[in-house]
């Protein structure tokens, strides 16, 4: 009996109220089941020696009519009772691990949601770091609570710009993780730009003040046989990249070393002739 009401403890989805009163429907036919097979044990034995006040089949009648109305009544009540206490504690689960990946400012999943869903992603998809630019700037000038306005803003384009094959997360403070699958890389690409591109032409008013918006991207693919850890370095390597050439852009991990060896032909070979954006450039790809 109690494996088996372990099971269908298990086997419930208590989130609904319908699962709740067919839990309990079962349990009062288990315990009516369970009580019959007591008396059909014990009556006879007692009938036997004479110690019944009625008649053997009179007191089986009697049993089998109290068991049900008794012993039914009952343990559907108290199954009732419990399932509802299980339906409680399901939702409340529920909306505990909601709570605990998800990031409360933005409503994106946070960075551990992001890593576990990394971490099952398979080939074929690429990952982007964004990062708003100057945000230290806007939370100096005109506030943090413009900084969170912002941090919104940027999260409800996100959000409506990709599908529900991407994943979506605050990785924490001004950055931003999506994960897109489903679509060929120059695809990806695309719609990449064009979020950049969106929140570069789309100032937000907070109290009065228009605040310019603009974000950089750093993309790196998932390809089999590279490790997650490999992908997030190299689209973080690109992210730096693309703040070291001006920001307000995105970088893909195969123009990194592309723009690196550009700044070193544009500028010379010689420490002397380069400027600080081609040194940011080439250190982000230790050259």
């Amino acid at each position: 009996m109690r494996n088996w009401m372990s099971l269908q403890a298990d086997l419930g989805n208590f989130q609904y109220r319908r699962n709740v009163y067919v839990f309990a429907l079962k349990m009062s036919f288990l315990a009516v089941i369970l009580s019959g097979v007591i008396i059909a044990l014990t009556i006879p034995p007692l009938g036997f020696f004479g110690l019944l006040p009625m008649t053997l089949p009179h007191a089986i009648g009697f049993a089998a009519i109290f068991s049900w109305l008794v012993g039914g009544t009952v343990s559907g009540m108290l199954s009732l009772a419990a399932g509802f206490t299980m339906h409680e504690l399901t939702l409340s689960r529920a909306e505990f691990e909601k709570l605990s990946r998800t990031d409360t400012l933005s409503g994106l999943l946070n960075r551990r949601a992001f890593t576990e869903a990394l971490e099952t992603t398979e080939d074929n998809a690429s990952l982007v770091i964004f990062d708003v630019d100057r945000f230290k700037a806007i939370n100096d000038r005109f506030g943090h609570a413009c900084g969170d306005a912002v941090i919104m803003a940027v999260s409800a384009v996100l959000t409506s710009a990709f599908d529900e094959l991407s994943v979506v997360a605050r990785l924490g403070g001004e950055e931003f993780g999506v994960i897109i699958s489903g679509e060929p890389l120059e695809a990806r690409l695309e719609r990449i730009h064009a979020v950049r591109a969106r929140i570069a032409g789309r100032p937000i008013t907070v109290e009065g003040q228009n605040i310019a918006i603009t974000i950089s991207g750093g993309v790196a693919d998932l390809v089999a046989g590279r490790s997650k850890q490999q992908v997030y370095a190299s689209a973080d390597r690109a992210l730096y990249l693309a703040k070291a050439l001006g920001r307000n852009r995105v970088v893909h991990e195969r123009e990194g070393l592309q723009h690196a060896w550009h700044g070193l032909a544009e500028n010379g070979f010689g420490t002397e002739s380069r400027g600080t954006g081609s040194d940011n450039v080439m250190q982000a790809y230790g050259i």
